[in-house]
Order: C-alpha cells, then structure tokens, then sequence
C-alpha cells in the first residue's frame, strides 16, 4: 500500500523538527523498512527529505533516542537530534534491534510500566468466518465449508477460493478476482422477475471475512460488519449497503461506485425501514469506513484516489491522507487533513494501533474481536494509550501488554470486567 507524498512529507517534517508521537515515529520506521525493497518510495524519502533539509544523503538514525522516545523513557529526555539513515536497508537493521518491543509495545502514555494482568483463562483472537445469505434467502456458514462453488444464481455461480475469499463468477466463466489477480468486470445484469438479485455476507463478532464483488472490488470486513450488494451490477450504477467497518480497493471503471452506509447491520439494505445515515461516492479507491452503531461517529478514511462523504445536505470531497469524521447526533462533517491512515487500517492488516485513545475506545474494538463482554467495575480510567497489539494473539496476551498499575483486569469465561 503506497504512502501518499503528502504523508510522507508530513511525518519527515515532524521528524526533522523532534515532534513526531510515538504512533508516528513508528509508522515512519515501518515506512523505511518498506524502502528497502521498493526503490520509488526510497526515491520519494530521498527527495523530500532533501527538499526539507537541503541534504543530498539521508543521515543516519540515533537509534537511542529512537528507542528512548518510543518507550517514554523519562531519562532520555534531553534534546538530541534524530537522523535517518543512510541506507533504507539500515532501517531493517533498526526495526530488528528494537525487536518485539518496537512492534507490541503498548504502554500508558502517562507511564512507562507495564505490570502482567491476572487473567486465569483464556480467549482465541477472531478468524475468517461469515454468513451469506442468498437472493432465496438460504444461508451459507462461509468458515464451515469446502472451497469451491456454494451455489447458483440466475447465471452467476457463487465461488469460495482456496485464499478464503468469496468470489463470483458468470455464465462465460469470467470471475472477478482469482487467487490475487483481478480481472475485467463481470458485467451484465442479472434479474429475477426484474430485480436485482442481493446477497449479504455479515461477519459475527470474533469474524472477519474478504468478498471479491462482481466488478472486481476488493472489499475487506471487520467483525460486526454487514455488507449486501447484487450478483451483477447493473451496467448504469454500482451501489453497496454497509453497517459495520470495512476497507475498500474499488475496480476502477467509469461507473460510479456508492456506498450506503446504515446505521445498524439489522437494518442493511432498508430492512425495518431504516434509511442509510450516510453515504460514499466513488470512482477507483482505496478507503476505511468506520460506521459502528456503538461508536459515537461515522468514519471515512481515503487512502488513495478521492471520495465525496455525504450527510443529509452536508458533503466533503476528500484527498488522499484525509479523514472526514460525522458525529451521529448532528450532520455536520469535520476533516482531519493529516489523518493516522496506518492507524485506519491497522484491524485490516492484522493489529491493533491506538494513539491517545481512551480505555472504553480500546475495550469496544477488543470485545468485538475477541467476542467477549465488557462490564467495569469502579470509576473508569481517564488514562489515554498509545501503541500497537497482534489481533492474533490471545486476550490474555492483549491484556497482559495493556494493564499496568491503575487498570486491572477480570475474564470470567466470555465476560472481562475492567476495573481501577
């Protein structure tokens, strides 16, 4: 996933000027670790880094003053001057050095201790499991079954892949996506008694599933996430419905793609009446939604390409690197320009990121993926966090990187009490 220009710009600015967070300062040492074996974000590096400083030759890392300001070591304080180094391939010597550290550390950001939580059972992280319910309103257990055709509709053949992705494939035998390889657009229109025919693939907690769309769009889902769309788009538009989170790469194409946005997975696709709270325009992309009914906003991250955010009669065209935010109890949209798009999409590349956020923040995308309930028990901390956890890991590893001192923790079998 290429980092725009403008992020890059953006984090060796705060490099330079000594202000970088630690959330930051680790997606630059990941973004230098990727240079290594791609020469045109080296260039990029190479090329910003001399626009902003004026040097021909990227100096090299202290790598101290790295370590110290990741884990908020108070006595590494004093004001040293950080410094890339020289070659990318220094970077992988760096991200070693700093090891399992660098990548689970997850501390307070008021205290560098890190205590072991008191867990005496355990739960497994979330896996590849989802429901698909077809047009005739059967369902299909996606994480039970064999790879292979799971079924028949109209002239399109509903595919598992061996890489767990759902797949579809029509009469002339085209797939949309087959083992990492995109493909032209299915095409056509597939209508039963002149519908559209729907399908909706919704991943329980504990879950999270991919789905190769008829035109090619990737789309990924997080857990709790409901996604309907039709076998075939029509040859005129390409709409989805959506409630839960998932990232999207969308086959570009001169269709315009949209995504509805519900504000509940029981109500996707209108059911009960419901009417989508928001809405995604789009033409070839790569962006995050976030639109947790348990959230307090709705969430759209861009990455690459460029989306219109709607609300009512609010709208927002957004750049890549830019975050629109909407808050459910007004309409109104607010963009953060410089938004932690690494932080985004952390969940879809298999890890938790966090950067200042608070304890109930944390404990809500943990309950969803380790499907557990969360109670609290005594006042709740007011402490904020920061740092990055595996989601392969059990809870209690997560819980053992998270809790220090002031924050313990309780799991009696699928139920964790945080307490003070």
């Amino acid at each position: 996933m290429l980092t725009p220009p403008t992020r890059l710009r953006y984090l060796l600015q705060q490099y330079a000027a000594d202000s970088c967070t630690r959330g930051e300062l680790l997606e630059l040492l990941r973004t230098i670790e990727k240079a290594e074996s791609d020469q045109e974000l080296g260039n990029s590096l190479q090329s910003i880094w001399q626009d902003l400083t004026g040097a021909d030759v990227l100096p090299p890392i202290d790598k101290e003053r790295v370590f110290s300001h990741i884990i908020g070591d108070p006595a590494f304080q004093a004001p040293v001057k950080r410094r890339l180094w020289p070659r990318m391939a220094a970077a992988a010597v760096l991200i070693l050095v700093l090891g399992t550290f660098a990548y689970f550390y997850f501390k307070p950001v008021s205290s560098p201790q890190i205590a072991a939580a008191g867990v005496r059972n355990d739960v497994g992280p979330g896996s590849n499991k989802a429901i698909l319910t077809l047009a005739d309103g059967s369902t299909v257990v996606l994480d039970s079954l064999h790879n292979g055709a799971l079924g028949q509709q109209g002239n399109t053949r509903v595919i598992k892949l061996d890489s767990g992705r759902l797949a579809y494939q029509t009469a002339g035998g085209h797939e949309a996506q087959t083992a990492g390889h995109e493909a032209q657009a299915a095409g056509g229109r597939l209508q039963a008694n002149g519908q559209l025919l729907y399908n909706t693939i919704a991943t329980p907690r504990g879950g999270q599933y991919q789905v190769v769309l008829p035109d090619g769009t990737r789309v990924w889902l997080n857990a709790s996430t409901a996604l309907r769309f039709p076998t075939a788009f029509s040859k005129d538009k390409r709409e989805v419905d959506l409630a839960g989170e998932a990232y999207f790469e969308v086959a570009k194409g001169k269709i315009p793609f949209k995504v509805h946005i519900y504000p509940s997975v029981a109500g996707v696709g209108g059911a009960g009446g419901l009417r989508p709270s928001s809405e995604i325009d789009v033409l070839g992309t790569h962006f995050n939604i976030n639109a947790y009914d348990d959230e307090a906003a709705i969430a759209a991250t861009l990455l690459e390409g460029s989306i219109k955010f709607s609300k009512g009669e609010e709208q927002a065209l957004l750049k890549p690197g830019q975050q629109a935010v909407s808050a459910r109890t007004d309409g109104a949209i607010h963009i953060i320009p410089d938004a932690d798009v690494d932080a985004a999409v952390a969940w879809k590349n298999g890890y938790f990121e966090f950067d200042g956020a608070g304890i109930e923040t944390i404990m809500r995308q943990l309950a969803r993926w380790y499907d557990v309930e969360v109670r609290y028990e005594g006042p709740v901390t007011k402490r904020e966090f920061g740092g990055q956890m595996p989601r392969g890991s059990n809870l209690s590893e997560a819980l053992r990187i998270l809790e220090e001192s002031s924050v313990h923790f309780r799991l009696e079998g699928k139920k964790l009490v945080v307490m003070p």
